[in-house]
């Protein structure tokens, strides 16, 4: 049985409408059919640090990091991009090697992963995943801010564009 989207799990999640968002940064092209993702994620994030993708992402308007979930072709199990990246003023440069997005303006459910990671965020997914929401697919995103860092205990929201 899925989880049932309701107010009785409020508590969970809360529910925003957000603006477009400009993103530049690295992309992944992967899925979650025989746990690709599982292994081509991790990996991902490395090179986004060993290459100190961050320091080379121009017109940065925050510290924010952003995993965007983009280009869907379908659902959740089906192909998908993953975009590690920066929020940006403007796309006038563009680096060798990355790429520009705009996150649709859109209405979203906001969950926190809060606790000892990776595990909490994938917990999160899974109650995602195995939900009734309504999503869109347009882009969902993890916002890595100001309280993520202690592996012991962080917090990553996870925003799911929904109808």
């Amino acid at each position: 049985m899925k989880p049932t989207y309701t107010k009785a799990s409020a508590g969970r999640h809360k529910i925003i409408n957000k603006d477009s968002i400009k993103v530049i940064g690295i992309e992944l092209k992967t899925t979650n059919e025989n746990n690709q993702a599982v292994k081509d994620i991790p990996q991902f994030w490395e090179k986004f640090y060993v290459e100190n993708i961050k320091d080379r992402i121009p017109n940065k308007i925050d510290d924010e990091i952003l995993g965007l979930y983009i280009d869907y072709e379908g659902d959740f199990t089906k192909p998908y991009s993953l975009i590690i990246c920066c929020k940006v003023s403007t796309f006038d440069e563009i680096p060798k090697g990355m790429v520009a997005k705009i996150i649709p303006a859109a209405k979203y459910v906001v969950f926190t992963a809060k606790g000892k990671m990776p595990g909490k965020l994938l917990e999160t997914w899974q109650y995602v995943w195995n939900s009734d929401l309504d999503r869109t697919y347009t882009g969902d995103f993890e916002i890595y801010g100001q309280k993520f860092g202690n592996p012991e205990d962080s917090e990553v929201d996870v925003y799911i564009a929904v109808q």
